[in-house]
């Protein structure tokens, strides 16, 4: 919310403005001081009830309920903050669409999730929760899924700042932004603030451009002060190329996690295949020779899979006219339009970076 205060009178005017309006004397210097407040409360009484309030008004029901005016005024500018930042409230029941046995949501389960959610068992053990983490591995492993997951867990709000939120006013005032950014979410609570295509703003500087190296080192300098904040706050980073990454990123005391995402096995590819099966008009379907077939997918290359089933049976029932319902075949019919992202080499070198830079 911006909000631009006029020019406030001397405090002997101040003082006499009020006694005008409401009665009430005041000493000068404290009229001085609240009248802005009266003002701020003349606009927030205004936008709560969609017609322009009287200052006499707004000054009386603020002197009357000073401090709960100043509580809900504070609220107001938090939650105009938020929408600002385009925060999103996600649902609890995302973190469910992942399966159990999947590696990262174990790590995430026991470093991330259960000591926020158990807070004095946390303290009484001297365990701190991360407050930084790096998600990395292939694209379309569920990296961005797994951030917002944990926002709805924690049943925190997600704020994603993207590269282009930074590139607003240009490259040459990136490192700007990304400072007035941060120090925005450093006033926010129970926040997931996530940062997908990381390299692309803390790439290494060993080669990089003036202009690159002064964005990586500007990172440098929020990601401690991100950290030492007392609020509830949780920043994921998430690369396709860790190894781009600065070096002094990845050694600790910066980040507090490094978290491998990436393949996925027959177990955590049924429970992907069967919560999107779920919302199809299915008849049978042989799960399991699907579970074969997609053995190189990624999540987001099963997501895509069955959008173009949809699309297939909702074509054919237009034209049949009969209900037509999801089979085996149908899907067969579909896998070898979808070309997998993931392939021998890929998965190697993840299996590699996994080796070399993880840290949980």
């Amino acid at each position: 919310m911006n909000y631009d205060l006029p020019d406030i009178p001397s405090p002997e005017l101040c003082a006499g403005k009020i006694f005008e309006i409401s009665g009430n004397r005041l000493e000068p210097e404290l009229a001085a001081e609240l009248l802005p407040r009266i003002l701020q409360h003349k606009w927030l009484m205004s936008e709560k009830l969609a017609r322009d309030v009287g200052l006499k008004v707004a000054c009386i029901d603020f002197l009357e309920n000073m401090e709960q005016a100043r509580e809900e005024y504070l609220a107001y500018q938090y939650h105009d903050l938020l929408n600002e930042m385009g925060a999103l409230a996600i649902s609890p029941q995302l973190w469910a669409t992942i399966s159990d046995s999947q590696p990262p949501k174990q790590i995430v389960q026991k470093r991330i999730i259960l000591p926020l959610i158990r807070e004095n068992l946390s303290k009484k053990h001297g365990v701190v929760p991360p407050k930084a983490i790096i998600f990395f591995g292939p694209p379309g492993t569920g990296k961005t899924h797994f951030a917002k997951a944990i926002a709805g867990a924690l049943s925190w709000w997600f704020i994603e700042i993207a590269p282009s939120m930074l590139l607003a006013d240009g490259s040459e005032k990136m490192g700007a932004n990304l400072r007035k950014i941060m120090e925005k979410c450093r006033n926010l609570k129970e926040v997931v603030i996530f940062i997908d295509e990381f390299e692309e703003i803390a790439g290494s500087r060993d080669e990089a451009s003036r202009l690159d190296k002064s964005i990586t080192n500007e990172f440098l300098k929020q990601v401690p002060l991100f950290k030492s904040q007392d609020n509830n706050l949780l920043l994921i980073c998430a690369t396709n190329y860790i190894r781009d990454l600065d070096a002094a990123l990845l050694r600790p005391g910066r980040f507090d996690c490094i978290i491998p995402v990436g393949t996925l096995n027959e177990e955590e590819r049924a429970n992907i295949l069967e919560y999107y099966l779920a919302k199809l008009n299915t008849g049978e379907v042989d799960l399991k020779r699907v579970i074969k077939m997609t053995s190189r997918f990624t999540p987001a290359d099963i997501e895509y899979l069955f959008q173009q089933v949809a699309q297939f049976t909702f074509e054919q029932e237009l034209a049949t006219r009969q209900d037509y319902r999801v089979t085996t075949d149908t899907i067969f019919e579909i896998i070898p339009k979808i070309r997998a992202t993931l392939t021998d080499e890929i998965i190697v070198e993840f299996e590699k970076d996994s080796i070399t830079y993880s840290r949980y």
